[in-house]
Parts: structure tokens; C-alpha cells; sequence
């Protein structure tokens, strides 16, 4: 297997992993995974692990070939659509390399693959990942995840979230600014959180300046306290923090696949990216979704007329979504949440 990132796309492969190892639980399974990805998944058991850490540019590709030095795989899943990871691809010496089909293979991966899962149109990346699997002859789903949370991870849950107070998780930022909405909305979403559901608040995020800068805007911007977590936690903190969740709110980011994962449900927050596409696959009811208007004004035709995937990177998209549309969507899953917890 090949898929080196990122978050959201690792955890999308996750059920892919499963399945195989539950229809196959003699093959050994070999991942090829970037570094930091490696930090969430690598204590799956089963699987061997490379991993590629892309900050040391060439000689990463040396490390990746003095570690494949005389193997040889029956099958190569490339499953990620990057020059990088097909550059890589060229390491692994495999009968049957599987890719995506021409139509979906960006970056021509197809000239890196000698085979390719037929063409599906209008699919979730989850699904689209199912496509491999199905291609090997395996036609059943095995939806899990089961990320392992250590217990130095379960300690900054438990800290972070002492209780059975409803907590919201803020994960605001993604890896892509024009996909960030407003910490102004973040702010008056919280605040409402806190004040008709008596909601804790939890802000996170990593290391980044545009990140540490949306903490400390929505921390400053609320009314309430909130409890500002950005930069203060690595992958399986972060897990287990959104696993003790109520719900969670983000953009198109990691985080918000990571709560899927976690079972948790995410209020996700798309214009600038198609949430049929890349939702949180498990919450599509509870998505804030103004990309059909975005795509209409910025190509002139609806999502159905453009290319699947299709984004709209305009300044200001995300401002179209409203906190009070958020604010409604929140209330909406809290009285749903209510209602399984009394049934």
C-alpha cells in the first residue's frame, strides 16, 4: 500500500485496511506512509510500516530504496494521486501495480500503474478507496477504524474533558486557507454553544501561525471560556480529545475525518470544496454546505456540470456560510443527540 498523506485521506484508507485484513489475514500488508501520518496508524498491528518523511526531500527516496532493496510484492495499491507518491511508486517492484483510472488519475498516475479500477463517477474518497479492494475481488465492507489510543493520550482527554459536560470541539483551521471560515463565526457559534447547551469548549490545532492566530482570535472573540488546545497536542491526543467529543466543527480538514473515525459526529463547513465528495462521512445531515452556489457563481454552471471534485479557491467563499445557519445545525444536532441518549 501506498499513501504517504495526508490525515483525512490516511483515516479514509483505514476501512480499506480493515477489510483486507479481515478477508485476508495471512497476507502481510506493507504501508508505505508518510512521517507524521505514521505517528497516528503505526501501532496497527499486522502491518508493516515504511515511512517516508518528505522534509528530507531526495535522500527520503534513498532511505524508501535501501529499505525495499530485494523485495518484491504481488500487489502495489497506489493510492495516492501526487508526482511524490508515484515517484515513489517506482521503488516498489510489484506484479500487479493497481491505481485509479485514467478520468480520476491526476498528476498522471496512470502512466505509474499497469492496471486501474474501473471508473465510477460522483463518489466519496472514502468510497473511491473501496474501489481498490473491489478490483482485488473483495466486494464486502469492513467499516472500522479502531485507531489505539495509549494511555498518556486517554490522560489529555481526561484532562482536557473531566466530565460528562457536552463539549464542542473547535478544529478551525485546514491545510489550505481558503477553505477556513471565520474565527468572528467560530466565536458566535461557541458562545451560543455555551450559553443554550451549556457546552464546553475546546479550540485545537497544530503548530502553524495561521493557527495559533484563529486560538487566539476565537478564544479573545467569545463571551464565554474555551479551553485553546492549539499546538498543545500531537495525533493520538487529538484522537482521543475528539473520541470524548460531543460533536465537532471544522472545515474541509483532517480533524474532521479523524471525529468520523472516532465515531464522533462533525458539523462540517463546506463552500470551497464539494461535501459530497469530501464530507464527514459519517455526519452528511449535519454538513453547513454553500458550495452549490460558490461552483454557480465562479464556473457559471451547477456542481453537476463540473469537473467531480471541483473547487472554488475565490477570497471570501467560506464567508457565505452564516453562524446562524450553523448555530441551527448545532441545535439540531443537539436535540438528536438528546433524543438517542434518552431512547
Amino acid at each position: 500500500m501506498l499513501r504517504l498523506s495526508a490525515v483525512g485521506d490516511v483515516s479514509h484508507v483505514l476501512p480499506v485496511i480493515r477489510t483486507l485484513q479481515a478477508h485476508w489475514p495471512k497476507t502481510q500488508i506493507t504501508w508505505i506512509i508518510g512521517k507524521a501520518e505514521h505517528s497516528l496508524v503505526g501501532d496497527i498491528e499486522g502491518i508493516e510500516f515504511i515511512t517516508f518523511d518528505k522534509a528530507k526531500r531526495w535522500s527520503a527516496f534513498a532511505e524508501i530504496r535501501r529499505k525495499l532493496s530485494g523485495r518484491h510484492f504481488d500487489v502495489l495499491l497506489h493510492m495516492q494521486m501526487s508526482l511524490r507518491a508515484s515517484l515513489v511508486s517506482l521503488l516498489v517492484k510489484a506484479d500487479v501495480r493497481l491505481g485509479f483510472d485514467r478520468r480520476r488519475a491526476r498528476d498522471f498516475q496512470w502512466l505509474f500503474t499497469n492496471q486501474r479500477i474501473p471508473y465510477r463517477p460522483r463518489q466519496h474518497v472514502i468510497d473511491s478507496f473501496f474501489g481498490l479492494s473491489e478490483a482485488l475481488g473483495i466486494n464486502e465492507r469492513v467499516m472500522r477504524w479502531d485507531i489505539s489510543i495509549p494511555e498518556y493520550a486517554r490522560t489529555c482527554s481526561r484532562q482536557a474533558i473531566p466530565d460528562e459536560q457536552p463539549t464542542l470541539v473547535i478544529s478551525p483551521c485546514a491545510s489550505q486557507a481558503y477553505r477556513n471560515w471565520t474565527a468572528e463565526g467560530y466565536a458566535a457559534v461557541a458562545d451560543h454553544a455555551a450559553e443554550h447547551h451549556g457546552m464546553r469548549i475546546i479550540i485545537t490545532g497544530g503548530l502553524s501561525s495561521t493557527e495559533n492566530r484563529y486560538g487566539e482570535e476565537i478564544t479573545t472573540l467569545m463571551r464565554h471560556e474555551s479551553l485553546n488546545l492549539v499546538g498543545r497536542t500531537d495525533l493520538k491526543q487529538l484522537f482521543a480529545i475528539l473520541q470524548s467529543a460531543t460533536l465537532v466543527l471544522a472545515p474541509d480538514n483532517g480533524p474532521a475525518h479523524l471525529a468520523n473515525a472516532a465515531g464522533t459526529p462533525v458539523i462540517g463547513l463546506y463552500a470551497t470544496t464539494n461535501p459530497e465528495r469530501a464530507g464527514p462521512y459519517g455526519s452528511p445531515d449535519l454538513v453547513v454546505s454553500r458550495y452549490a452556489e460558490a461552483v454557480q457563481e465562479r464556473y457559471g454552471k451547477p456542481p453537476e456540470q463540473v469537473r467531480w471534485g471541483a473547487r472554488v479557491r475565490t477570497p471570501g467563499t467560506m464567508e457565505r456560510i452564516t453562524p446562524e445557519e450553523v448555530i441551527e445545525t448545532l441545535d439540531r444536532a443537539m436535540t438528536q443527540s438528546a433524543e438517542q441518549n434518552t431512547a
